[in-house]
């Protein structure tokens, strides 16, 4: 990395703020409308400002600092028009959330100097003394905070259940599911999906297996299935994954993303709940990356950093991962990914009862 790419990257955020404050003032959805409805296909400032309700200085800053970035063009000083990625803000769109959830985590980055000279430059491991903790002066948890921040928690579950987050090959094309994942009956649990969100994961599975027998059903707490648009063939439970696990011997637990959310203390006592639900035949589905030990590629280290900050947390090598384990009781049992898959990629660590 040369100079001029260090001062880029260093003054991205200034370009992520200015994104992120176009997005709060839904200034996209009003310059989409404005261009559409105009005849010659352009918005002026003062016209904007009027929608948004805010000062035409400040709006029309705003929209001159997103010209660099190809989210605007401008025709004159104060008329604009939209480029092939102004629509991808408007408020409907999840990139908007993108940008509302990212930016957020800023506020936190930005305190991991002064956090680590106060606790002494050691690596975070408790989830009440985080970075994020360090800013917020509380034991309080990340989820917690964002569960009473609607905006915030919109923005992360829009996230979650974006195209950002689907890998670009599928597990369900490098696991064999129709192979490890049968029942003797419908009646039967194949699979739980254990803080499952709203439901996206479970729904392809359906569509991709219509004729596997077996139930499906979502767990997640209550603010978040409340808002999953489910078929009716998915059940759907409030269940906290540190309580005891009421969906007892299904053939597969399934955990997308949701350890590297926490510190191993807490991961243990998550995994130990499904180890005391399952059956001997029972499989536990790791779906989250895996780290190299080695080379890792910049998005996956700022991954890394993201879930310090917020969570003290971490992404796992596969040994790590094969640790985690078994201080749980579980083995690992099998490691699925697909064909020249990178650290990006998500893989599926399989556990089994020892």
């Amino acid at each position: 990395m040369d100079i001029s790419q260090l001062i880029e990257s260093i003054e991205s955020c200034h370009q992520a703020i200015t994104v992120r404050l176009a997005v709060d003032l839904k200034l996209f959805d009003a310059i989409v409308k404005r261009t559409s409805e105009s005849e010659d296909g352009k918005a002026r400032v003062h016209q904007l400002a009027e929608d948004v309700k805010a000062d035409p200085k400040l709006v029309g800053r705003i929209m001159k600092a997103l010209v660099p970035l190809n989210i605007l063009k401008q025709d004159a000083s104060d008329t604009f028009s939209t480029t092939q990625f102004t629509a991808s803000y408007v408020s409907t769109s999840w990139m908007s959330g993108a940008v509302i959830f990212f930016t957020h985590m800023f506020l936190f980055v930005a305190q991991l100097p002064a956090y680590f000279e106060q606790k002494g430059w050691k690596n975070p491991d408790d989830i009440e003394d985080s970075p994020f903790n360090f800013v917020l002066k509380s034991k309080r948890g990340y989820f917690d905070y964002m569960s009473s921040k609607p905006y915030y928690q919109d923005a992360f579950d829009t996230v979650m259940a974006s195209p950002y987050r689907r890998d670009e090959k599928s597990w369900l094309d490098f696991f064999p599911v129709q192979e490890k994942l049968q029942v003797q009956s419908p009646s039967e649990v194949v699979l739980v999906d254990v803080g499952g969100g709203r439901g996206k994961d479970l729904q392809a599975f359906r569509e991709r297996f219509p004729n596997l027998p077996g139930r499906l059903v979502l767990q997640d707490l209550s603010y978040v299935t409340e808002t999953a648009d489910l078929p009716n063939e998915i059940e759907s439970q409030v269940h906290n994954f540190f309580d005891e696990q009421p969906v007892k011997g299904a053939k597969a637990y399934y955990l997308r993303t949701v350890l590297h959310d926490w510190p191993d203390k807490q991961a243990v006592e998550i995994l130990s709940r499904l180890r005391e639900a399952m059956a001997p035949g029972s499989l536990l589905l790791i779906h989250e990356k895996a780290m190299p030990e080695t080379n890792i590629p910049w998005m996956a280290a700022i991954g890394d950093m993201t879930m310090m900050t917020a969570f003290a947390a971490a992404e796992r090598t596969k040994n790590e991962w094969e640790i985690l384990l078994n201080k749980a009781g579980l083995k690992l049992s099998g490691f699925w990914k697909p064909e020249g898959s990178s650290a990006q990629q998500q893989v599926i660590i399989e556990g089994a009862v020892h």
